[in-house]
């Protein structure tokens, strides 16, 4: 069984609502002539055909051998609308995500969107999301216009997912100011490692890693830069005091706890990530059909990988049966 959960699925209804009411998230496109979305002047998004069409998403699944695709919301996610119409569109996509399983259930799973600017509707969406629509854990974005998932607003969310022992995969936003992003796309280069890179950081330092441990946290992007930085943030515990106000052990002791996609594609920082983690700590993804994803490259990096064949098997179904909820 092949698993892939770094995947996003969109129902045209969701692209109409960026375009009523964005706000700073604008159309373009690029020199192509792709459909693209910037924030802040800065391209993060290019709209392609599979993002919308099942038959076509099913398609490329089958000439790789992908059993399961995981799907979700990219960036923004729900958070381009204001707090008080976030409900709305994350009902909107929950539903959708629900009717696309119900069509085809031993093809997909899906990860919740939560109006996570609306305390109390987010905890209502999330029991909807898992328990009425049975979807398998929440997707959320490294920062939510801009404030951090540290943020003490969110923290009844992050209570109640601890109860649950949610499933919460961590997908990148832009940098809370973009403007030197704009150019070279630098912004899904660079721009979202980094941020991925901050929010994880600042979720182990702020102690939610150790106050929270039954969150099941997915990082994307093989963690954007964490695995280069690992030792990194050991030695600010080792150093500064800051560092070491809400936390007891070194941070690695915390990160090593996470679960990491494969989406690098890249050998050496495979390696490096199961040197690190383990494969019991890594989950196959593609970011398909996405422009910088691969659906053919998340597979055949993975079986290229000089290891047992028993890893590959943990990397491509066993992890995420361990930590997807209702499977």
């Amino acid at each position: 069984m092949k698993f892939d959960l770094h995947t996003h699925y969109y129902p045209e209804v969701f692209f109409d609502q960026i375009r009523a009411r964005g706000g700073e998230f604008a159309f373009g496109k690029d020199p192509t002539g792709r459909t693209i979305i910037k924030y802040k002047g800065a391209r993060f998004f290019g709209i392609t055909p599979p993002m919308t069409d099942p038959k076509l998403r099913l398609e490329a699944m089958d000439a790789v051998g992908i059993d399961v695709q995981v799907v979700s919301l990219s960036t923004p996610n729900v958070f381009f609308a204001e707090a008080k119409d976030q409900a709305a569109v994350a009902r909107m996509v929950n539903n959708a995500y629900a009717e696309l399983i119900a069509t085809y259930p031993t093809r997909f799973k899906g990860f919740a969107s939560i109006p996570m600017d609306d305390p109390d509707a987010a905890l209502r969406e999330l029991e909807r999301a898992l328990d009425d629509l049975k979807l398998n854990g929440v997707v959320l974005l490294s920062n939510i216009g801009g404030k951090a998932l540290t943020d003490p607003a969110y923290r009844p969310f992050f209570e109640e997912a601890n109860r649950r022992k949610l499933c919460i995969f961590i997908h990148p936003m832009l940098p809370a100011n973009p403007e030197a992003y704009q150019e070279f796309v630098l912004g899904p280069i660079l721009g979202f490692p980094s941020d991925t890179a901050l929010a994880t950081a600042r979720l182990c330092y702020s102690g939610m890693l150790r106050d929270l441990p039954h969150i099941r946290w997915i990082i994307g992007h093989a963690g954007g830069v964490i695995p280069w930085l690992m030792e990194r943030m050991d030695n600010g515990f080792r150093d500064f005091a800051e560092c070491r106000e809400f936390i007891d052990e070194l941070p690695s002791v915390y990160l090593k706890k996470l679960y990491y996609d494969t989406v690098t594609f890249s050998p050496h920082t495979l390696n490096m990530l199961r040197d690190q983690v383990g494969t019991d700590h890594m989950v196959m993804g593609s970011d398909h059909p996405h422009l910088l994803g691969n659906i053919e490259r998340a597979v055949s990096s993975i079986e290229a990988l000089t290891i047992p064949e028993r890893e590959k098997a943990q990397i491509f179904s066993g992890t995420a049966l361990s930590i997807l909820n209702n499977v």
